[in-house]
This record gives structure tokens, C-alpha cells and sequence, in this order.
């Protein structure tokens, strides 16, 4: 067993590690290797993107990538901006090699922390992240049967969207996204991604990244949602309404459209992705039917003694997300990205 770094200017190793990823059960979206290239280029991050290998043979891959900042810490994370993380391997062997080899780089990089953001929990004794749940459900076979399925008071709201006369456009690019995400985050007073990195999504994955963007009847955007596609699954990752989107329940109709496609095309789960525990996506994905199951992000700590707590629940955070809130939304859009990249 011999662990290797992704060189991703070598067409050969990144053809070997997709493979590898598209076939391992454990994988997910966020194993894919064109995250390396965005957390390096867009992000400016290091990356260590670790593979094992044993008879000319991959095993198992676990991406890292290094987040260094005076505001909110020095940590290695598998993965930085993604909800699912970890080792995936064929093996306990392979994923135990994978996790001593992060180790020993946590600490050649002097980092304060090392994250890996497991959906199964592997390590009874490591430190434990429990604030996150997230919600997977299948998808039926016809879109009656999808419809049905939405709990009543829920699905009243996506005919409410349909009678509205709302309608759903696949854009090519992100701009429409990204101007109803940036002000969507705003008025919740967290920093927005930059533009460019929503188009890199969509320039590095392809056909397996969309924006989906529902219409009012006039033609105006009003609710946008960014999928990721993997293997069988969609994954609705980020999404930004307009503020009439709730009048019109432009939002339940977008995630019933995503379904309904999804449902078409012959996909079989529909994840709706991360939320914390008490919030107000949380109760929304709840009402539609799904049951939440926990994530289980585990931590080496090497020069702190605590699980850093970098969201917007910490109640020390709560002056800067008021600040935010009265920010100009064009000097939030400019100095947001510069803070997001830091919290990974």
C-alpha cells in the first residue's frame, strides 16, 4: 500500500482517480477531482488530494485541502466548502493508511486542526462535530407518486407555485444565480461566494452542474437553485430567491421542478444537503417529508482544545451578521468573498 498526491496536470491520473470515485460506494460529488483545481485556483488554497494504491491498483482517495487564517484558524479539511468528506476506499486497510497519512501532514503543516467530514462515523474516540444533519430521500418512479409523497400542507404550496403560473428555465451560465444567491445572502446577513467561482463550478463539472431558475409570469427571476448531478443522485447545493419568491412560493415550486426533472431523467435519490440542526432549513426540508440524518465531522486537534464553531449559529458572530444585513450590497459582494474563503 503506497499513498500518492493527484497531480491534476496529468490527464492520466485524473481519468484514474474519476474512475475510481464514479464506481467506490463511499464516494460522493465532493470526491470528484476538479474540486482541486477550484480550491487552488479560485480559492487560493492548498491542496492534498491523497490517493492509495496497491498492484497498479487505486484503493482509496481522500481530498484535503489547507484553509489558513488569522480570523478563523489553520486547519486541514477534507473537504473545504463541501458537505461530505472523508476517506472512500475499498478497504479498512486503505482508509486507515489515507487517515495516518493526513495526520502526519496535519502536523508537518503545523495546522491546528484536521477535519474530515464523514458521513459515517469511523472514529468513536476522535472529537465530534454533531451540528449538522443531512436529508436523503428516493426518488419515486412516476411524478404523481413524487407529488403525493410531499406531505399536504407542503404540496398545497408547490400547486400554489403552479398556479401562479410560475415557470423554470436551464440558464448556461450563472449570472441570474448569482444575483438572486448574493442578495438572498445578504438579507440573511452571511458573506456571499464570488461570482467567478459559481461559473468555475459550472465550467469544471459541466452537464453534471446546472442552474435551474424559476420565472414569474412577467419573466423576472425570482428563486435559482445550483445542482450538482452524481451518479444517480442530485444534489440541490446553493440556491437565492428574490424577495416575492414567498408570495408566489416560487421556492417550493423550484424544488419540485428539480424533482420532477430529476424523476424524468431517471434518478433515484434526491438529497437536499446539509442544514444545522434548528433552523429554518432544516424545519423546510422536514416539511417536505424528509428525515434528517446525522454527519459525523471528525477532528484531530493538534494546537486548539476545542471544535472551532465558524457559523452563523455562534453567538459571537452575531453583530457582524447584523453589520452585514445594513451593508450596501454591492461592497458586500465585493468584500465577501475575501471572508469566505477563509471559513472552507
Amino acid at each position: 500500500m503506497r499513498i500518492h498526491l493527484l497531480d491534476d496536470s496529468q490527464p492520466e491520473q485524473v481519468a484514474r482517480w474519476e474512475a475510481f470515485v464514479m464506481a467506490c460506494p463511499q464516494a460522493t460529488f465532493f470526491h470528484r477531482a476538479g474540486w482541486q483545481r477550484i480550491i487552488r485556483e479560485v480559492f487560493r488554497h492548498r491542496t492534498y488530494f491523497l490517493y492509495a494504491e496497491a498492484g497498479g491498483e487505486i484503493l482509496g482517495v481522500l481530498p484535503l485541502g489547507q484553509v489558513k487564517s488569522r480570523l478563523f484558524g489553520h486547519a486541514l479539511t477534507g473537504l473545504p466548502f463541501a458537505v461530505y468528506g472523508g476517506v472512500a476506499t475499498l478497504n479498512n486497510e486503505a482508509a486507515n493508511a489515507l487517515e495516518a497519512e493526513a495526520q502526519r501532514l496535519a502536523q508537518t503543516l503545523g495546522v491546528q486542526h484536521l477535519e474530515l467530514r464523514n458521513v459515517q462515523r469511523r472514529h468513536e474516540d476522535w472529537p465530534l462535530q454533531d451540528l449538522y444533519v443531512t436529508f436523503r430521500k428516493p426518488i419515486l418512479p412516476t411524478e404523481e407518486a413524487n407529488m403525493l409523497a410531499i406531505p399536504r400542507k407542503q404540496r398545497a404550496m408547490v400547486r400554489k407555485g403552479i398556479k401562479n403560473g410560475l415557470s423554470a428555465e436551464i440558464d448556461s451560465n450563472a449570472q441570474r444565480f448569482f444575483a438572486l444567491y448574493a442578495d438572498n445572502v445578504h438579507r440573511h446577513g452571511t458573506p456571499a461566494m464570488s461570482r467567478r467561482y459559481f461559473q468555475a463550478l459550472m465550467d469544471t463539472f459541466g452537464a453534471d452542474c446546472e442552474v435551474l431558475t424559476v420565472c414569474a409570469p412577467d419573466g423576472r427571476p425570482v428563486s435559482s437553485v445550483m445542482s450538482f448531478y452524481f451518479r444517480d443522485e442530485v444534489l440541490p447545493y446553493y440556491a437565492g430567491d428574490d424577495e416575492a419568491a414567498r408570495d408566489l412560493a416560487a421556492n417550493d415550486f423550484k424544488y419540485w421542478e428539480l424533482m420532477r426533472r430529476a424523476c424524468g431523467r431517471g434518478l433515484q435519490v434526491f438529497d437536499y444537503g446539509r442544514s444545522k440542526q434548528g433552523t429554518g432549513s432544516y424545519a423546510f426540508k422536514k416539511n417536505w417529508g424528509f428525515e434528517p440524518t446525522p454527519l459525523h465531522y471528525e477532528y484531530q486537534l493538534y494546537q486548539r482544545e476545542a471544535i472551532p464553531q465558524n457559523n452563523p449559529s455562534n453567538a459571537k458572530y452575531k453583530l457582524l451578521i447584523a453589520t452585514w444585513r445594513r451593508m450596501p450590497l454591492a461592497l458586500a459582494n465585493w468584500l465577501g468573498p475575501h471572508i469566505v474563503r477563509h471559513l472552507g
